[in-house]
């Protein structure tokens, strides 16, 4: 895995193509994705909730349209720029700040949930990334990941590991707009992090109770939720 320097410079270089490859790659169903991921945090009017990895803001808007009040965290300043942007007409969106998710800067059970969508494989201890998240949560409140897997089924295996390794990268990198490897560094990283049964492991380890998921379209998602404890 590349250290977080390279990391972060590969991000701050995709960002302003950010969103247009997203919506392109996935046809559009990163956003059912999303909905999805807030219904599992089972937002209460009025929460306060940690959306951290947030790039450009896709899941702390949505969280916020439920009903919480959202602080936005991430550790690439050029993504949060396009987060601030979005946020800028309306005085009841996410609050966005710089922030390593292996040294959040809140206090203990400061927040109600926490999330991350496709960033938690870009931590560097993704277990004391979790567990990060769970101390800043009050006791039997949520921590809910929104992370890619590898589809079992054999047809759409085999239709995933080409779009995802042959296609995606050199499509990615075109509408992104970026000569940089992150979109061979999405394939890869997606096929060395640990999934399923795996990260519900690195939950428990985390200290989070009743770690459990919901795969999404096929296998080629999953959300994973667990409380912490009370």
């Amino acid at each position: 895995m590349p250290d977080g320097a390279v990391i972060q410079r590969m991000f701050a270089e995709v960002a302003p193509g950010y969103d247009r490859a997203n919506r392109v790659l996935s046809c559009g169903i990163d956003v059912l994705w999303r909905r999805r991921t807030v219904r599992t945090v089972d937002v209460r009017s009025g929460e306060r909730g940690l959306d951290v990895c947030s790039g450009t803001g896709d899941l702390a808007f949505a969280l916020q349209r439920a009903g919480a009040t959202v602080v936005g965290a991430d550790f690439c300043a050029p993504m949060l720029s396009h987060a601030c942007r979005k946020a800028a007409s309306d005085p009841t969106a996410p609050r966005f700040l710089a922030a390593d998710a292996l040294a959040l800067p809140f206090p203990a059970a400061a927040f109600d949930f926490a999330t991350v969508a496709f960033g938690i494989r870009n931590v560097s201890d993704p277990r004391a990334g979790l567990r990060e998240m769970a101390r800043v949560v009050r006791p039997g409140g949520r921590v809910v990941v929104l992370e890619f897997t590898k589809p079992r089924v054999p047809l759409i295996g085999a239709a995933y590991r080409f779009y995802f390794g042959k296609v995606l990268p050199r499509l990615g990198a075109w509408i992104a707009g970026v000569r940089n490897d992150a979109y061979q560094y999405l394939h890869d990283s997606v096929m060395a992090f640990p999934e399923r049964e795996a990260f519900l492991g690195l939950m428990a380890e985390a200290g989070l109770q009743r770690p459990r998921q919901r795969l999404l379209t096929g296998g080629i998602a999953a959300i994973y939720r667990g409380e912490v404890a009370g």
